[in-house]
């Protein structure tokens, strides 16, 4: 019988992201992974902290002690060199409107237009934490380098993924297959380091 996992979230990619990576690293049907849609009337959870790690932390507590499961929570978003790091923890909601993916993008392009090509890096990182019901907490963090792209390219992933040019790669995180993506995302590399700790804690 697989263990019963909570992801903190009601992104349906996510939870099908997340769900392929551990069985990638756990092995099929080890985990039962449910999202926030499975539990009525949960409350959205203020994303109150100053970092990444901060707020996997306050999201996977709330649903550890919501639930009674253990909680996996990621925060993530994207850092641009010529904005001193920003949007941040501010990604899904840079432009103003929580998760329109299209304007954040646009607001990013706009805010670097006259960047030069030289300057445009910047990363991808993922904090990623799980919290357990008898409160034992793990926190871990992938990181995904690379630059800004002047346009759009590819119709795969989400978010800011179709400007985002990784180091060493020659087409967008979303021209990548989702299998490709995981191999060199932030969040998959962040995910496959905490299943190593899900696989001692939760499966065990």
């Amino acid at each position: 019988m697989s263990a019963r996992l909570l992801l903190a979230t009601a992104n349906q990619k996510k939870l099908v992201e997340l769900q392929r990576i551990l069985d990638s690293s756990l092995g099929a049907n080890r985990i039962t992974l449910v999202g926030l849609g499975d539990f009525e009337g949960y409350p959205d959870v203020p994303e109150t902290g100053l970092t990444f790690g901060e707020n996997a932390l306050i999201k996977a507590r709330e649903g550890a002690k919501r639930t009674g499961l253990a909680t996996v929570a990621d925060d993530s978003g994207l850092a641009v060199d010529a904005l001193s790091g920003m949007p941040g923890v501010f990604s899904a909601r840079w432009s103003g409107r929580h998760g329109d993916d299209q304007a954040n993008l646009d607001l990013v392009l706009a805010q670097i237009s006259d960047v030069t090509d030289e300057q445009r890096g910047g990363a991808f990182v993922c904090a990623a934490a799980l919290v357990l019901p008898n409160g034992r907490e793990h926190l871990v963090e992938g990181r995904q380098t690379g630059r800004i792209l002047r346009a759009g390219r590819g119709e795969g992933g989400f978010g800011y993924d179709p400007i985002f040019l990784g180091d060493g790669q020659t087409r967008t995180n979303a021209e990548l297959s989702p299998a490709e993506k995981d191999v060199i995302s932030h969040r998959g590399k962040a995910f496959r380091e905490l299943s190593k700790v899900i696989a001692r804690e939760v499966t065990n």
